[in-house]
């Protein structure tokens, strides 16, 4: 069987050059990867089709065709469409029907074509539904994030709303979506919160029935646990020791310097909450005397100095957050600490786990949240958010995988904290539960198998959708009357 994975903006190689330097390089290139190696792994022939950059700024995806050292099955396609230069993904909409086109004549030429689709993002997903018209192939839609979530979360306003369109470019994200949806055989979601909370806003009325169960699938993400694995020999990584330590004496008082480390690793971002979890820190006696709060940052190597210098959204927080650490009067007994890499990043999480520590995420909302999953996958018990996808991933029933909290209350939030840092016997529980919830659930292969399942069903049942395709732009206007008066978009608005 051969699978192609659609990716218009992600810019993969053996190297994955850049991924914590821009937006677009994240967590959906990761999620594309893993589960396209997975599949590779057993014995299916995988296609990621992205697009050709020649730009002397961002070097590495000059090659048509690519591979990763020591996967077999497994090409890296590079399609040159919308010129030679690194767009951003906006950018991209006005040149998805060169990148189809590039598809279907690199299959053409091979004499071939693919037994299945499976399609990342708006962008992927409109591809995947033009590619179904010209070549007869079905596709499952992952959508990663939808356009309507992200209108909510920048505060979309009738006045400001044209602003944020011409930065987004929402008159084409929203139809395409609406496209992709109604045109994919399945949906796949990373949970059920995300089918029937994020697919059934207004904004996707009439392309989407989220009570049909036919029509969506959930095939939770993997954790690389090449990468993220707990320490069981008991031994730390001399290097990241080294570093932890550096950023220990620069930044806590003497006398702290063993006390176990409370660890926030997430983007600077205001849903993400940090202020809210140094406020629970500060506030609770206790934790001041037991526990020391270490919060990872990436490329500013002493944020206490250099925190001036960051802009836009990732500065204010961090401002925000020394503010209130001084305010507080509580910097000595903070940490930052500098990663550049997952793997420093895993080795960081084995030493704080053998010391006793824990990790948090006091977001007001996570969509699925696999950063506490890979800190799980290390060895180290979860003090998590119960708003989204961790409700999911971090219980069943009545069992607890990681300690749940409300990320509004910072009562709530210390004593979390405190349960795991005030009662070993509580921590090691906590610990083993997150490390078999891992094992059992959350492996990219396991990912990889859900979406084979998926394929296989669909092929054999014939269960393809047949819409037709108008356009994939709206007017300002229209996009207003949509996302503001809860509207209906007609098949005639969509050109």
């Amino acid at each position: 069987m051969r699978i192609a994975f659609l990716n218009p903006q992600g810019n993969f190689d053996p190297e994955d050059r850049y991924w914590t330097e821009h937006p677009d390089f994240g967590g959906q290139l990761v999620y594309v990867k893993e589960v396209a190696q997975a599949m590779a792994r057993q014995g299916i022939k995988v296609d990621i089709f992205t697009r050709r950059i020649v730009d002397p700024d961002w070097p590495g995806f000059e090659s048509h065709i690519d591979y990763y050292p020591g996967v077999e099955n497994l090409r890296i396609i590079r399609i040159s469409f919308g010129g030679e230069k690194f767009l951003r993904k906006e950018d991209l909409w006005p040149h998805i029907d060169e990148y189809v086109n590039g598809i279907c004549k690199y299959y053409q030429e091979k004499n071939c074509k693919p037994d299945f689709i499976t399609t990342h993002y708006g962008d992927g997903g409109l591809a995947g539904a033009l590619l179904k018209e010209k070549l007869g192939v079905p596709f499952t839609f992952t959508a990663h994030s939808l356009g309507a979530q992200k209108l909510d979360k920048l505060g979309a306003t009738p006045e400001n709303i044209r602003e944020l369109n011409d930065i987004y470019h929402f008159t084409n994200r929203i139809p395409a979506e609406r496209i992709c949806m109604s045109n994919s055989a399945v949906n796949i979601v990373s949970t059920r919160m995300e089918r029937f909370k994020q697919y059934s806003h207004h904004v996707y009325r009439g392309a989407i029935d989220v009570e049909d169960d036919k029509r969506f699938a959930v095939i939770p993400p993997g954790v690389n646990t090449k990468i993220f694995y707990p320490d069981c020999a008991g031994k730390c990584e001399q290097n990241i020791e080294k570093k932890i330590k550096t950023s220990f004496h620069r930044d806590l008082n003497p006398e702290r310097l063993d006390f176990p480390c409370i660890i926030a690793s997430s983007r600077l971002d205001p849903k993400k909450n940090h202020i809210g979890l140094v406020r629970a820190y500060a506030g609770n006696q206790k934790l001041l005397e037991k526990a020391n709060l270490c919060i990872i940052v990436r490329g500013m190597e002493n944020p206490w100095q250099e925190y001036t210098r960051l802009e836009g959204v990732e500065g204010q927080v961090l401002a925000q957050i020394i503010r209130t650490i001084e305010k507080k009067g509580i910097r000595g007994n903070v940490c930052f600490i500098n990663l550049e890499s997952q793997k420093e990043l895993a080795e960081c999480y084995r030493y704080f786990a053998k010391k006793g520590g824990i990790f948090a995420l006091t977001a007001l909302y996570e969509p699925f949240g696999l950063a506490p999953l890979e800190a799980a996958a290390c060895g180290l018990p979860v003090v998590v958010t119960r708003n989204g996808g961790p409700s999911e991933s971090f219980s069943d029933g009545k069992q607890e995988f990681a300690v749940l909290i409300n990320p509004e209350s910072e009562k709530e939030i210390a004593e979390g904290l405190l349960r795991l840092i005030d009662n070993h016997k509580e921590w090691q529980k906590i610990r083993q539960a997150g490390l078999e919830r891992i094992k059992n659930r959350y492996t990219w292969d396991k990912t990889a198998s859900g979406y084979l399942e998926v394929i296989e069903r669909l092929l054999e049942n014939g269960e393809h959708v047949e819409r037709k395709i108008t356009g994939w732009e709206i007017s300002l206007k229209r996009l207003s009357e949509l996302y503001f008066g809860e509207g209906k978009i007609n098949d005639s608005d969509e050109v």
